[in-house]
């Protein structure tokens, strides 16, 4: 597989960058600065993903279910959690125990989480929207750790029912 071109975008929360292949979007970061100035102007789809993902941010809700992931270097178990997990709804959270019991395997959610933490597309893959059990807001590998997986929640409505911005206290 070969990676057609990375571009870099503003969010809410901090720069991100976007890679696709000709299949779809094959990663997304949250990073901490652009390291990197050159890059290549995104296709429709890839722009549509862009959109969906600052949209997302601002705590809008929007379907990104549609958009092309290309997800040939993941395995068969966590193509079958991220498939669970993208669908997903804005404004709505599982456990990672949930996800393990909905593949038939109660006793998976630790490897759910990892599958979580590997997750090569957040945002576009929910993967925020995933918690530990008791609801407890459990990891997130982007920067900000779980402070920045509450701010998404929060701005999706997740947490206490409530509709907030990203910078709400």
């Amino acid at each position: 597989m070969t990676y057609h071109a990375t571009h870099f975008f503003d969010t809410d929360i901090g720069p991100c960058g976007i890679t696709w292949t000709e299949h779809g979007v094959a990663a997304v970061r949250l990073i901490e600065a652009r390291a990197v100035t050159a890059e290549h102007a995104p296709p429709d789809q890839v722009r549509d993903a862009i959109e969906a993902i600052q949209a997302i941010i601002r705590g809008e809700a929007r379907d990104a279910t549609q958009i092309p992931l290309d997800l040939a270097r993941v395995g068969d178990f966590e193509r079958r959690v991220y498939e669970i997990t993208r669908a997903i709804p804005f404004g709505s959270t599982m456990t990672y125990g949930q996800i393990a019991r909905q593949l038939g395997q109660p006793g998976a959610a630790q490897a759910v989480g990892q599958a979580m933490g590997r997750n090569p597309v957040p945002i576009l893959i929910p993967c925020h929207r995933v918690l530990a059990s008791g609801k407890k807001l459990g990891g997130f590998s982007a920067p900000g750790g779980t402070a920045t997986k509450e701010r998404l929640l929060r701005a999706e409505g997740s947490l206490k029912g409530e509709q907030r911005s990203l910078f709400d206290p």
